[in-house]
C-alpha cells in the first residue's frame, strides 16, 4: 500500500450559508425551533424566508466542506466532492473552497434545482437556528466520484446529512468501497438526531459490517443511534464495533475511545461564544488532521477542541485565522 498524497477527502453537501443575527421573538414568530436545523423543501419558501432576514453574510458551508476547510487551514492536503449548480452561488462555493487550497473538481450541474443554501439565524446567546434548502447538493451521482483521489487519501470523510437522497447515498457507498479496497480509513459523522431517526438501520449496518473506522457523534446522537437514554450505555454498545469512537460533549469537552484506551479532554476556553455554527465540523477537522499526522488521541482531541473554540468565537462555520497557529 502506497503512502497517500492527501490527508482527507470528504464527500458532503455543497451549500452556501447566509448568516444573520435574530431575536428569540423572530425565531418563534417564524415557526422555528431555536438551535435546531430544519429543511426547506422549495426555493420559493427559501426566498420568502430570506426576504425576512436582516443584513447577513454569505459564507460557503456544508458540514463536511467546513471540516475540509479547517484541515486546509491547519496545513493538511485535502479534497472535497460535492454537487453545486451552474449558478452564482455555485460559483461562490467553488471559488471559496478552491481559494483555500482544497482540490474541488466536481462538475457543476446544469438546470434546476439551484445550489444549496442554508439560512442561519444567530440569537444573542450564540445559538444558531438553521433552515436548509439542499438544492443541487442532493443530486451528486456516483459518476462524479474521483476514485483515484479517494484512493489517494489517508481518510475518506462522510457526513450523515447527505445520506437522505438515493443518488448521493449510492455515491457514498461506492466511495467506501474504493477507500477500503485501497486500504484507506473511512470516517463518518452522524450529523444530527433527525438524520439518525431516518437512517438508524443503515448507519448500524455500516458499523456492524466494519465499514466505519472512525465515528464522530455528540452525546445526543450516540444515544439516538443506540436508542438509549444513557451516554455510557450508548458508548458501550458501539465501542467494540468501531475502531475509533469520538464523542463530543459540548462545553464539557470530548472523548475518544479505541480498544481498551479512553481519553478525555476539556473544552478549550473561549472569551465569548458568538455563533456555534460549525463547532462539530471544526472539531472533526482538528482531530482528523492530527490523526493523519500520526499524533496520539490526547493531542488529537486538544487540537479538535482548539479549532472548535476558534470557530464559535465569530460568525460563520469557517476559520477566520490561520489554524496552523493552533497546531
Amino acid at each position: 500500500m502506497t503512502k497517500p498524497s492527501y490527508a482527507v477527502v470528504a464527500i458532503g453537501n455543497a451549500i452556501v450559508d447566509i448568516i444573520a443575527p435574530a431575536t428569540d421573538d423572530f425565531i418563534t414568530g417564524n415557526g422555528m425551533t431555536k438551535g435546531a436545523m430544519q429543511l426547506v423543501f422549495s426555493p420559493e419558501e427559501a426566498d420568502a424566508l430570506y426576504a425576512r432576514m436582516g443584513p447577513g453574510q454569505e459564507v460557503s458551508g456544508g458540514s463536511a466542506a467546513n471540516t475540509i476547510a479547517g484541515i486546509a487551514s491547519l496545513g493538511g492536503k485535502c479534497g472535497f466532492i460535492g454537487q453545486v449548480a451552474d449558478d452564482q452561488l455555485g460559483q461562490v462555493f467553488a471559488h471559496d473552497i478552491r481559494s483555500a487550497g482544497i482540490r474541488f473538481d466536481t462538475v457543476a450541474r446544469a438546470g434546476q434545482p439551484t445550489t444549496g443554501r442554508c439560512l442561519i439565524f444567530v440569537t444573542p446567546d450564540g445559538q444558531r437556528t438553521m433552515n436548509t434548502f439542499l438544492g443541487a447538493s442532493h443530486y451528486l451521482p456516483a459518476a462524479a466520484l474521483d476514485r483515484d483521489l479517494i484512493a489517494d487519501a489517508h481518510y475518506l470523510y462522510l457526513e450523515g446529512y447527505l445520506w437522505d437522497p438515493e443518488e448521493p447515498r449510492a455515491a457514498m457507498r461506492a466511495a467506501i468501497d474504493v477507500a477500503r479496497t485501497a486500504g484507506r480509513k473511512v470516517a463518518f459523522t452522524l450529523s444530527a438526531e433527525f438524520v439518525i431517526e431516518r437512517h438508524r438501520g443503515a448507519f448500524r449496518e455500516l458499523i456492524d459490517h466494519g465499514l466505519i473506522d472512525v465515528l464522530f457523534a455528540n452525546e445526543a446522537e450516540i444515544m439516538c443511534l443506540t436508542e438509549t437514554g444513557d451516554v455510557e450505555a450508548a458508548i458501550a454498545a458501539v465501542r467494540a464495533k468501531v475502531p475509533l469512537l469520538v464523542v463530543t460533549l459540548s462545553e464539557k469537552g470530548a472523548m475518544a475511545i479505541t480498544g481498551g484506551e479512553r481519553v478525555r479532554v476539556g473544552a478549550a476556553p473561549v472569551d465569548k461564544v458568538i455563533d456555534t455554527t460549525g463547532a462539530g465540523d471544526l472539531f472533526a477537522a482538528g482531530f482528523l488532521h492530527a490523526q493523519a499526522e500520526g499524533r496520539g488521541l490526547e493531542d488529537s482531541l486538544r487540537l479538535g477542541a482548539a479549532c472548535a473554540a476558534e470557530v464559535i468565537s465569530h460568525y460563520g462555520a469557517r476559520p477566520l485565522v490561520d489554524l496552523k497557529t493552533l497546531a
